[in-house]
């Protein structure tokens, strides 16, 4: 790799910054604007889950952004694209037909950001030295993070406050998704001028498709001993969790009278995408240093726990109706075991990801887990309209039960050390 003079501290927290900002919008605050602008409960669950699709189907086209021109390229490019799709989905929402518009623009966007993530990340392991991979990755974690609390909290909070001043809902977030747009314009221009160009990333001929063995890293991930155990355990681990991630929010905002709490736009923010977001942070900052202090094989069970038991503060505030003063302590410590459980999840695939291949097998792997994130999804909100808030919530509880059965079926022999995070 050709010596590079620009410091990774110029682009990777920009890089990783700009990566989250799209996904959370996509997949965290278009739940939240469609209930504000009016859309069914079922409806959102159902199209929403779709734009997981992208994450879970990018390993196929991860050859293609390997070939054909440079990461540096497609980062710029999908950014650029990412900035008018952001754009074409502010200005849609003042449409009457908006929400086939904005979903159409949504669905376009998450292939574009799926596709940006995969560029991003061979942009890093070429444009770094071993050690600067090793120093940066809390940093990238942290700063995507950052943009996970600007677009579900910031962004959210900017949303409500516009409301009431405009008394204008669809304009009020025009204007909110108008403003990440900007952002991700201003990154574009700022990595157009920063971004390295190493040497190693070169752009192949096309020919050089072909000597790429994707069956063969398919078929040997799926070769794995135990692998059905595996894909359960990948699969159902966050069942629960799935059901519950896209019907927090609305409950949050859905009148008394229907079931919810009756918060408002601006408190959600603060609830769910503010303090919630933080304590998922702290939970996954926890979860690290336990499985580094105790290892893996003994940490699971006890923090698989620790993700599900915390889904039961949700049926106690459907049929309590709390104040928003114990809302917030409740919210964020579900928010913490979700960070603190879902810590070993990750370790646990990069342990099963071992070989030649095991970076394309974390990508399966990851996008096995983006399916088992869809697919629940997909009917949570039927489940919910057909169930009321309680019982729906009862039943995730009740759904969190297999994803940690299978967790005495997969293999887990204890190594020196577990992957590191």
């Amino acid at each position: 790799m050709k010596h590079q003079t620009t410091s990774p501290w110029t682009f990777i927290p920009t890089l990783y910054f700009a990566s989250g900002i799209p996904y959370v919008i996509i997949n965290t605050v278009s739940v939240i604007f469609y209930k504000k602008l009016g859309i069914d409960n079922a409806q959102i669950a159902l199209w929403t889950s779709f734009l997981y699709l992208p994450w879970v189907i990018k390993m196929f086209w991860g050859p293609i952004v390997d070939i054909y021109s440079t990461k540096r390229k497609w980062i710029l490019y999908t950014q650029f694209a990412m900035f008018g799709c952001l754009g074409l989905i502010a200005f849609c929402l003042q449409l009457p037909n908006f929400f086939f518009i904005s979903l159409a623009a949504l669905t376009v966007g998450a292939f574009i950001s799926a596709t940006y993530d995969i560029a991003t990340d061979g942009f890093y392991l070429l444009a770094l030295s071993p050690e600067q991979q090793a120093f940066f990755v809390g940093i990238r974690s942290l700063f995507y993070r950052m943009a996970v609390i600007f677009g579900s909290g910031i962004l959210v909070v900017l949303a409500g406050q516009l409301e009431v001043s405009l008394n204008n809902i669809p304009l009020s977030w025009t204007i909110a998704i108008s403003f990440s747009a900007l952002i991700l314009a201003i990154t574009f221009i700022f990595h157009r001028l920063a971004l390295p160009i190493p040497e190693s990333d070169d752009q192949r001929q096309p020919e050089a498709i072909e000597k790429i063995p994707f069956w063969t890293i398919i078929s040997s991930y799926f070769a794995q001993e135990k692998i059905v155990y595996i894909l359960a355990f990948i699969l159902l681990y966050r069942l629960g969790e799935a059901m519950l991630v896209k019907i927090a929010s609305l409950f949050l905002l859905d009148k008394p009278e229907v079931g919810g709490l009756g918060l408002s736009t601006s408190e959600v923010g603060l609830v769910y995408g503010t303090f919630g977001v933080i304590s998922l942070i702290c939970g996954g900052i926890l979860g690290g240093m336990f499985i580094s202090k105790y290892g893996l094989k003994k940490c699971l069970f006890p923090m698989a726990l620790a993700l599900n038991l915390p889904d039961i503060f949700y049926v106690y505030m459907a049929y309590t109706k709390p104040s928003l003063t114990l809302v917030y302590p409740l919210v964020s410590l579900e928010q913490f075991g979700y960070g603190f459980g879902f810590t070993a999840f990750s370790v646990y695939l990069m342990y099963i990801c071992q070989g030649e291949y095991k970076t394309s097998h974390f990508a399966i792997s990851t996008g096995i887990m983006a399916l088992g994130m869809m697919l629940p999804g997909l009917i949570s909100g039927y489940l919910q309209k057909t169930l009321g808030y309680p019982l729906f919530f009862v039943l995730v509880c009740l759904l969190t039960i297999p994803g940690m059965i299978a967790i005495f079926f997969i293999p887990l022999q204890e190594k020196s050390k577990s992957p590191s995070l």
